[in-house]
């Protein structure tokens, strides 16, 4: 007892070591004998926190998010295009403004000029100051270039301490410096005054803001364009993110259908169907959906009555192996050769039903490798028909065999007899007494052709599309006897799939039923060689023509 509470302890401390586990503790107190698990609040906390990132939102949330970041990248790149024009537009238009003011300036002083003759005048100075006023931010300067001296000057004082011009041929200006820019500065435009043909002096005009000779009407167009750009592109954004949720809600639609009719199947409603048609991709992947939880439903079906069939054809050999043991073990029966050759043909039946199964089983799994050869099928069927003529005159039949010669095929011989086998045995199967069963094999164009025809019971159209389907059987009704379990069409289906081949079947109720194994004829090399020059030829009459 002490070593067992030891080792509890120990596992105790092992599992509390590790920060990442649930701790395990042992309550002396309690009256348990065993650990008691304690999670870890830490390890919860964390397993129960969704970490926000792209791939945990929902397709509508990012569909939408995508749309918005579009129309922001759209509306950002259309602002700044917009305004990287306009504003080279505006500083087009401040230039052609201050061009204009120079040679305006220049042309007044050139009539100043020619009333007083001089250029160092008061009107001359009012003239300048006036073009200054116009605007903030305006500097003017006016040059005589013949006395190579300054007249008016806003970036200097421009008059002495009397108040008066300064004489003509004095200096320009009293002052400190000036603040004007270099004659050769980008941004300053200039204007000659010109009397007689003489440029007697020139107009110097420059800003000192991109904003300057801006008028007022300017200026608010260009800021009610750029609030009309916001606005746009908000709306833009809005409308956007509002199209992104629409459009993502209608993809999401059918495949939230189709998620709600999975999990429906999932918990056992197997007729649930997500009823989507149209040409669009979402609509055939609903079909398609809709096509497979159909299969599955037959499957289950048929599944269904496999396990019906199953214990039904195990139970029976099975209670008359154990009844007839029984019988001998208490001396009921005795233990003769009649009783042991009962158990026996019951033993056999099991191991025949069981071979059928597992047989079915390999072949759809592919796990029952092909012998490829070259096959005589006539030859080849010619044995099938003579191994079982006894057995179909022993059911009251008749047996008819036609065959042409030099049929050949490329696959696996027992495989082909396999499927033979299991046809001529199902006509003996659904055939009454005194019928008559055909076996023919034929040449095509590019198949073999192995057909099997009976004067049975006969398929209907519905019936014909489900023959070869697992575990089915024409008539439920027939005994286990007589209409067995319906894996021999399954296991001719699958033979012939792996052979490349098809199964045809016609017939109507009542008139027997006719199976037509179709498989791809052997072509050696001569007849490929002969085939593709055969094609070569009729290719180059067509491009001729």
């Amino acid at each position: 007892m002490s070593d067992a509470i030891n080792e509890q302890a120990s596992i105790g401390t092992s599992v509390s070591s590790d920060r990442s586990a649930e701790r395990v503790t042992v309550e002396a107190d309690s009256g348990t004998t065993g650990p008691v698990v304690v999670p870890h609040t830490g390890a919860g906390r964390k397993r129960g926190q969704k970490i926000l990132s792209w791939e945990n939102l929902t397709y509508t949330t990012r569909v939408t998010a995508a749309f918005g970041f579009i129309a922001v990248m759209t509306a950002l790149v259309a602002i700044g295009v917009l305004s990287f024009v306009w504003e080279q537009h505006f500083q087009t238009y401040s230039q052609d403004n201050m061009k204009s003011l120079a040679e305006n300036t220049a042309h007044k002083i050139e009539e100043s000029y020619r009333e007083v003759g001089t250029l160092y005048s008061r009107d001359v100075q009012a003239i300048a100051e006036y073009a200054q006023s116009l605007s903030s931010g305006v500097g003017i300067v006016v040059v005589d270039n013949i006395g190579q001296a300054e007249v008016y000057n806003s970036a200097r004082i421009k008059m002495g301490d009397s108040g008066t011009p300064a004489p003509k041929d004095g200096p320009s200006l009293d002052g400190g410096p000036s603040l004007a820019p270099g004659m050769n500065s980008n941004g300053m435009e200039h204007a000659n005054i010109v009397v007689d043909g003489v440029a007697i002096g020139s107009v110097r005009v420059w800003v000192y803001g991109s904003e300057a000779l801006v008028t007022q009407a300017d200026e608010e167009f260009r800021n009610n364009s750029y609030q009309a750009m916001v606005f746009a592109a908000v709306l833009a954004i809005v409308l956007a993110s509002c199209i992104g949720f629409l459009f993502a809600r209608t993809l999401v639609g059918p495949i939230n259908r189709m998620t709600s009719t999975a999990k429906a199947i999932k918990e056992g409603d197997l007729s649930a169907r997500t009823d989507l048609h149209g040409e669009d991709e979402i609509a055939r992947l609903g079909e398609t959906f809709d096509a497979m939880a159909d299969s599955i439903e037959r499957d289950r079906e048929l599944e269904r009555r496999l396990t019906t069939d199953v214990a039904h054809e195990l139970r029976t050999p099975l209670m008359a192996i154990q009844s007839t043991v029984e019988a001998m073990v208490d001396g009921v029966f005795a233990a003769d050769e009649e009783r042991l050759e009962t158990v026996n043909s019951e033993v056999q039946r099991l191991s025949r039903l069981v071979d059928a199964i597992l047989r079915l089983s390999r072949l759809e799994s592919r796990s029952t490798p092909m012998k490829k050869e070259i096959v005589d099928v006539g030859e080849l069927i010619n044995g099938i028909v003579s191994t079982h003529e006894a057995f179909v005159s022993d059911s009251g039949l008749t047996l008819s065999y036609e065959m042409e010669r030099n049929v050949c095929v490329l696959g696996d011989a027992d495989m082909i007899r396999q499927a033979t086998a299991n046809l001529i045995s199902n006509a003996v199967r659904y055939t009454p007494e005194g019928g008559h069963i055909s076996v023919r094999v034929r040449r095509g164009e590019i198949m073999a052709a192995i057909q099997v025809e009976d004067t049975g019971i006969g398929l209907s159209p519905e019936e014909a599309k489900m023959v070869f389907s697992r575990f089915w059987r024409a008539d439920a009704g027939r005994t286990r006897e007589s209409g067995g379990l319906g894996i021999g069409l399954s296991v001719v289906k699958e033979i012939v799939d792996r052979h490349h081949g098809w199964v045809q079947v016609e017939g109507a109720k009542g008139r027997g039923a006719c199976f037509t194994i179709h498989i791809p004829l052997y072509k050696d090399e001569g007849q490929q060689k002969g085939q593709k020059a055969q094609k070569s030829r009729g290719k180059s009459r067509k491009d001729q023509k």
